[in-house]
């Protein structure tokens, strides 16, 4: 199996587009306003945003997006007005971590992990 996209809940589609794009994310559908897909900067999956009525307060979608030059892409974010909700930092768990959100509140957590992606020490052994 592989991820084709992840799609997430907007109470403003057309609005949220310039979010995205900014982040780098190519429109490839816009018919109408309550559905919008994009291209991954990297690889083959897409992203869509599809219109809902109410976001719940509760659980929302966590985004996890892997960048090889992440330091330097936050900074590209920050030069463009993206609020970044926590700067890189490296986390305990062996990856380089940036939060930010998106206008309907979805978190995106921007990180660089190389090998321990898959294979941290602590991976379960076959």
């Amino acid at each position: 199996m592989n991820l084709n996209q992840v799609t997430v809940p907007s109470s403003d589609v057309p609005a949220s587009i310039p979010f995205y794009e900014k982040l780098g994310f190519k429109l490839i559908v816009h018919t109408h306003e309550e559905y919008a897909r994009f291209e991954c900067p990297d690889g083959d999956a897409t992203l869509s945003l599809h219109y809902v009525d109410n976001i719940s307060e509760g659980a929302k979608p966590i985004i996890y997006f892997e960048c090889d030059d992440l330091d330097e892409r936050v900074d590209s974010f920050i030069g463009k007005g993206i609020t970044i909700a926590e700067m890189p930092n490296d986390k305990p768990w062996l990856w380089r971590e940036a939060h930010i959100y998106d206008p309907d509140g979805n978190h995106l957590i921007l990180f660089k992990a190389g090998d321990n992606r898959k294979n941290p020490p602590w991976r379960k052994k076959d």
